[in-house]
């Protein structure tokens, strides 16, 4: 391992934090509505009672999806109802990224209608990734807009796709290719949700974690490096400390590039290869954070090709990942098929992080040491490619 990441031993975390514990999203500088992420231990049965308190008594619709909701809608249902809210019927779409579509898009808008919403009607996101991001979209679509809480389930919308205003859907171009910046109310993270997970889901929010010490905090990658097992296997300080150092991190960077204009890109570390590698496999081989992770490990290679930042510390970073049970590598096709380089670079070319045609990507000078490349030599890219698909 490099030297520079084992001369000390990892920082160990400050005192647990309470449930209830408070990240404030500052947007007052871009004069939208700021707002809280509302972290802790069992915490949704305080929904309820954590939204009136910010947002008055509304009229709620709550949007989900068939594996969320026989295990959480009734609980949400009965807090939100003890605190004076009206709970209109659920709207349930299938789980999975396949949902995230112009069609599940266009039923979930013609639900919010048919159940009469107003526009004081408050949409409640309750679930991963997909439901936060499509019902963000839907959110800002619907009567021109609907207030929107986000109560992530899952440990990837938890430290990062709940918190930041980013919403989409995927189309034939690529990933989120059609959404808007809209930013929620409220957000909810309970980690006693994340009992429900399966493995490999908590392995695919770790890929998020880890980012945040692989961009801009070397000494939050050591705590990873440290407590990922606890992280992945159900200890609640751990899984509180992670998600409000995430979340942390996130509001900080918002705060300041709301719109991605520049800083907050540097949150996209391994999405261009990721997004690619989602786009050409169609969504069904890979989660999101395992595409991420793959990602990561691109990017840090192509780094050290470049001469940006050492080989050994691209292996820390691979090994890492790896140790943990995450790809580092792109699965194998189905039929023994071979991946089309030109198709994963006109893929990354599409993505939203480049502009003018030049391919933008996060690259790095070390761990902790991230930045946003503008012009990055597609030949390079193309190289990495090629190594990682055919080695």
């Amino acid at each position: 391992m490099n030297s520079s990441l084992s001369s000390r031993p990892p920082s160990p975390p400050p005192t647990p934090f309470t449930a209830g514990k408070i990240v404030p999203i500052d947007l007052s500088a871009s004069k939208n509505n700021s707002y809280d992420i509302v972290i802790g231990d069992s915490i949704l049965s305080e929904a309820g009672a954590l939204i009136s308190v910010r947002l008055g008594k509304r009229l709620c619709i709550i949007i989900t999806d068939s594996h969320v909701a026989p295990l959480y809608v009734s609980r949400l249902e009965a807090t939100l109802g003890a605190a004076g809210h009206l709970v209109l019927p659920s709207i349930i779409i299938p789980a999975g990224e396949a949902s995230k579509n112009y069609a599940t898009l266009q039923s979930t808008l013609d639900q919010i209608l048919k159940l009469g919403a107003d526009r004081k009607t408050l949409i409640i996101a309750l679930g991963g990734g997909v439901v936060g991001d499509l019902a963000g979209v839907a959110s800002s679509l619907a009567l021109r807009g609907l207030d929107i809480v986000q109560i992530p389930t899952t440990l990837l919308a938890q430290v990062d796709s709940s918190v930041g205003g980013k919403t989409g859907i995927d189309t034939a171009h690529g990933k989120n290719t059609v959404g808007a910046f809209y930013q929620p109310r409220l957000v909810i993270a309970d980690v006693a949700l994340l009992d429900s997970l399966p493995g490999r889901e908590m392995l695919a929010g770790y890929a998020e974690v880890v980012k945040y010490g692989l961009i801009k905090d070397i000494e939050f990658f050591k705590w990873c490096q440290a407590n990922a097992g606890k992280l992945i296997n159900g200890d609640r300080e751990a899984q509180i400390y992670a998600v409000h150092a995430s979340c942390v991190h996130k509001a900080k960077i918002v705060a300041r590039d709301e719109r991605e204009a520049g800083e907050r890109a540097l949150l996209n570390l391994g999405h261009t290869f990721g997004h690619a590698l989602e786009s050409v496999t169609g969504y069904s081989l890979l989660l999101h954070g395992e595409a991420v992770a793959i990602g990561m490990v691109m990017a840090f290679k192509l780094s050290a090709q470049m001469g940006l930042c050492s080989h050994t510390e691209a292996y820390d970073v691979r090994d890492n990942l790896a140790n943990i049970g995450l790809p580092v590598a792109p699965p194998k096709l189905p039929n023994a098929a071979a991946y089309d380089i030109d198709q994963l670079i006109k893929f990354m070319m599409q993505d939203k992080k480049t502009e003018n045609k030049k391919l933008n990507l996060v690259l790095a000078k070390g761990i902790g040491k991230a930045f946003l490349s503008r012009d990055v030599d597609v030949d390079a890219v193309r190289d990495t490619w090629k190594e990682f698909v055919r080695g």
